[in-house]
């Protein structure tokens, strides 16, 4: 007979600090094992695939894949796809779609470009502008859908084609615009000091440690269920290897011209950082991101709990728009100029490759915001490492493909077992 004093899973936790016993480092360990064999499996796939893809390129380019040089081409050349894809995160978390986003990036790079040549504004005009044309944008789809009615895949599969004719308009056929504003230049092509890359690594982390060991003594001190000490001291040092690691190798020499040094963390860097932050707090510390989720798992339970379901889907949709402006911006600053292609071509499909190759489903409901960071670097390690290897464009498109589809399996799969075992 059993002697354990460990309530029932069902028994409400309660208030009084200390009264529920907390699991040990090994039991955190068993827990997530259980989770994972439950159908939650999280980034984990993802996570795994990014590792085997890394290694398996670094296996065949080993002179080449893992440079400085390289690493820093990852991130930049990644960056456009990663910032549409943290928006559309917010819209498959409600379960809906937007074709659009990779075109309002074109129509908000086209802004900028025009502010910034055609009407003489300084940079913080032009930037201000294309983020206005993202959130009206986005304002509109949102209404369309949460308010009218319309399906999401038409509305934003018409806006779709209606924005590619508005990037016609504005630069015209075979047209372009090239930029000279020093410092939308250098958003995607100059570096951070050295020194400014190891500060700001070592604030991160120490914010990261900070909010961490916070939110664990917090839990600890209200009798609430939280992880291990053990667990977190362990979460912490793996970001500060990984953080740390990354300027470090960044902060290496990687010019190939011994006339001109390139040292230093790229500048889109920290601002992909923060504006992944900035997300990440919206959809884990705030009752907006609560409502997200529930909207997600289910909209009319959500709707008689009294929570206004068309402002949240909106409010997405404006998001996941302004994002896209962001994205606009970061590509318009790689390519230095703006043509009718902006925003076009496989853009889009990377994008959203990328948020559910990470994790997000596709039925809403789950996700975060790492997970289209994580789906972001699949795609470019995709994407980078084939270039490497030599091939095609065609092979490309194949392998990120079929990636795509082994992560939308995963995620059947898991939605599934977690239907059999009772998580969801």
């Amino acid at each position: 007979m059993s002697t354990s004093t460990r309530p029932p899973e069902s028994a409400a936790p309660s208030l009084l600090a200390g009264s529920v016993e907390q699991p040990t480092f090994g039991e955190a360990v068993s827990n997530y094992v259980r989770k994972v064999r439950g159908g939650d499996m999280g980034s984990l796939p993802a996570i795994l695939a990014l590792v085997v893809l890394a290694l398996a390129f670094y296996a065949l380019r080993p002179e080449k894949f893992f440079s400085a040089l390289n690493i820093a081409n990852l991130f930049q050349q990644g960056a456009t796809v990663t910032v549409i894809a943290m928006g559309l995160v917010f819209v498959l978390l409600i379960g809906e779609i937007d074709l659009s986003a990779g075109v309002t990036s074109g129509v908000c790079g086209a802004t900028l470009a025009i502010a910034l040549t055609k009407w003489d504004w300084p940079w913080y005009g032009a930037v201000a502008a294309a983020l206005v044309v993202g959130v009206v944008i986005g304002t509109l789809l949102g209404t369309l859908v949460a308010r009218v009615g319309i399906p999401s895949f038409v509305t934003t599969l018409a806006a779709f084609l209606a924005f590619q004719g508005v990037v016609l308009l504005m630069i015209g056929t075979g047209g372009n615009i090239s930029i000279t504003d020093n410092v939308i230049i250098a958003i995607e092509n100059k570096n951070l000091p050295p020194w400014l890359g190891w500060a700001l690594g070592a604030v991160a982390v120490l914010a990261y440690a900070g909010a961490s060991l916070y939110g664990w003594s917090q839990r600890r001190a209200r009798g609430l269920l939280s992880a291990p000490l053990g667990v977190i001291i362990a979460k912490i040092a793996a970001v500060a290897i990984a953080v740390l690691g990354l300027v470090a190798v960044l902060n290496q020499e990687r010019s190939v011209n011994p006339v001109r040094s390139i040292m230093g963390v790229p500048i889109v860097i920290p601002l992909i950082a923060v504006l992944a932050l900035i997300l990440g707090f919206i959809l884990t510390r705030t009752a907006f991101g609560r409502h997200i989720y529930a909207v997600g798992g289910n909209a009319e339970a959500t709707r008689r709990a009294g929570i206004n379901v068309p402002a949240v889907r909106t409010v997405c949709f404006m998001i996941c728009s302004t994002m896209a402006a962001f994205a606009g911006i970061i590509a318009v600053s790689r390519a230095t100029s703006v043509d009718p292609n902006a925003g076009g071509s496989n853009v889009l499909l990377y994008a959203v490759g990328a948020a559910v190759i990470g994790g997000t489903s596709l039925f809403g409901g789950k996700g975060r915001i790492i997970d289209a960071l994580i789906g972001g670097a699949v795609i470019a390690v995709i994407d980078n490492g084939m270039g490497l290897l030599g091939y095609s464009s065609g092979v490309k498109y194949v392998v990120t493909g079929g990636v795509l589809v082994a992560a939308a399996a995963v995620d059947a799969i898991s939605r599934r077992r977690a239907r059999a075992t009772g998580r969801l």
